[in-house]
């Protein structure tokens, strides 16, 4: 029976324990087999799609609605929502869209609809764990999609698929000047605080954003680093 908790395992709520090597696993919730690098204390295995669930389709509708200007205010209020976790792949998803939705809604020309569809698309292929396992944070990666988007990138073409290199990379920078461990938040954070500056001097497209933001998720983050993080609410 799915209970969904908000952190830690969906189904009892426990930690995550990360193997030292992929093995088969059964997700608790499809059934279906993978080779998975981590399941809770208790032995539960979520397979990306099922912990996203319903998330998807929740980051997208807000995103398609809102008149929002401030990508990182809007990715706040998505986060509250209760099928949004404290962390997971959905993250992937979330950062892409916020962003697409405040460009569009500051002047950028793009496509809204077909935007968050492309972004939902992309960014549901990143698993969660890819910080760690793979170096390149979702959250980061997310980020480079949404300037994948607007600029209309593709492997073949020249200055987007540089713009959209280097937007992964600015944001990929400051997420690892800190250090870890992860945190879906703080990544997400930091990932759209540098979109917004990206945007403004590659596209000309200025998003809002608030002059702080004091990390309102703490709670429910048994790794937080504390005053390390630049959105502890000591440093407001």
């Amino acid at each position: 029976m799915r209970m969904d908790y908000k952190n830690g395992c969906l189904l009892c709520g426990a930690e995550l324990v990360y193997l030292d090597a992929p093995q088969e696993m059964e997700c608790a919730l499809c059934h279906r087999t993978f080779m998975a690098d981590a399941q809770c204390e208790n032995g539960h295995f979520v397979c990306n799609e099922c912990h996203a669930g319903g998330a998807i389709a929740v980051i997208t509708e807000i995103c398609r609605q809102t008149d929002n200007r401030d990508p990182l205010e809007l990715a706040v209020e998505i986060m509250r929502q209760p099928s949004i976790h404290m962390h997971g792949p959905e993250h992937h998803v979330l950062v892409g869209s916020v962003l697409v939705a405040a460009y569009r809604n500051c002047g950028g020309e793009v496509d809204l609809d077909r935007a968050l569809a492309e972004v939902a698309r992309r960014g549901q292929q990143v698993p969660g764990g890819v910080c760690g396992f793979w170096g390149c944070c979702g959250a980061a990666v997310s980020a480079g999609m949404f300037v994948s988007v607007v600029s209309g990138s593709t492997p073949m073409k020249e200055d987007e698929w540089g713009l959209s290199n280097l937007m992964t990379s600015a944001a990929l920078r400051k997420i690892g000047e800190i250090g870890g461990p992860r945190c879906c938040k703080r990544d997400s954070f930091i990932a759209i605080q540098e979109a917004v500056a990206f945007s403004a001097e590659h596209f000309g497209v200025q998003m809002e954003l608030p002059a702080h933001v004091s990390c309102e998720f703490i709670p429910l983050n048994a790794q937080c680093i504390g005053r390390r993080c630049p959105f502890h609410p000591a440093k407001g």
